[in-house]
């Protein structure tokens, strides 16, 4: 099974909130539409930098019908459903409605650290349960687990409807050598701004982006040029993005991307705890990057 859609960049969504800590669906909304008009390729929906584990039921429904309204059709979509309950999981699978989305972004279990012989079963599992393509998600950094190649090779054959990867190991030799042992058509996806060129000059197939909502069609253009084979192109954009790419992780995401929102205007920097809002410090880096690309924003 192929997913011509998951070619590009991606974005994975934040979620805004209200001063008072409630959802804000508005500028979610101004969100959604400053990726879309920026020129990103499909959006991902409760994603990790979404905060999606803050997040009640009800207020997932709530993200989800507002982009799916926003959006109305215009890019793929993409939704995070993930966990360290493989059950829960199957089940979350099982009874979600996932007819808006082409595909399903599963982050590897987290906290509980399994072999890499639990990170297959979850897997499959989960494949045997999805009424929609796969997308695994290898994030070493936050789950405390490193889903190996062999094991995503394994995976990939064993299971059809799991159809790519969102590689966030940061490791470029892992990266080589995970798009050199998965079988012909599963897709590698960057899962970090900074390894998306590299990623796609080795044989990836895009990015799934934080500062591409921010920054839409900067990053845009320079995925689209280390796809068209233009690295040298891709190369200047990246090296003009790579401060930025820098600074909105330096107090953790979403915090940094949603410090760029607010010098925007589009959205609040606030996020919920444990996370804390970006520090004034870093706010002020971060204004200072922004500062060249702001007409174009």
């Amino acid at each position: 099974m192929k997913l011509e859609q998951l070619y590009g960049t991606g974005v994975a969504l934040v979620t805004p909130f209200a001063t008072d800590g409630s959802l804000d669906l508005q500028a979610l909304r101004r969100i959604v539409r400053h990726s879309i008009n920026g020129g990103v390729d499909y959006l991902v929906v409760l994603g990790t930098t979404g905060e999606s584990v803050t997040l009640e039921p009800q207020e997932k429904e709530k993200v989800i019908q507002t982009v799916i309204s926003e959006n109305d059709g215009a890019l793929p979509l993409v939704i995070g459903i993930g966990g360290n309950h493989t059950a829960k999981v199957v089940e979350e699978l099982k009874k979600s409605d996932l007819s808006a989305f082409d595909a399903v972004l599963s982050v590897s279990p987290y906290y509980n650290k399994p072999t890499q012989e639990g990170i297959y079963r979850h897997y499959k599992a989960l494949a045997e349960a999805s009424p929609k393509p796969i997308i695994l998600y290898n994030v070493p950094g936050r789950t405390g687990s490193n889903m190996l190649p062999e094991t995503v090779a394994r995976i990939a054959r064993d299971c059809p409807n799991v159809v790519a990867i969102k590689e966030a190991c940061g490791n470029m030799d892992q990266i080589r050598e995970l798009i050199n042992t998965v079988p012909s058509g599963f897709y590698v996806i960057s899962g970090d701004d900074i390894t998306a060129l590299p990623t796609i000059m080795e044989g990836g197939i895009g990015v799934i982006s934080v500062l591409a909502q921010g920054m839409p069609a900067q990053m845009s253009r320079l995925v689209r040029h280390g796809l068209n084979g233009e690295y040298e192109s891709g190369k200047q954009i990246h090296e003009a993005l790579k401060p930025g790419m820098d600074l909105i992780f330096q107090e953790g995401n979403p915090a940094g991307i949603k410090a760029i929102f607010e010098l925007l205007g589009i959205a609040g920097a606030g996020v919920r705890l444990p996370l804390v809002e970006a520090s004034p410090a870093l706010k002020s880096r971060i204004a200072a990057f922004i500062e060249p690309f702001a007409i174009a924003i």
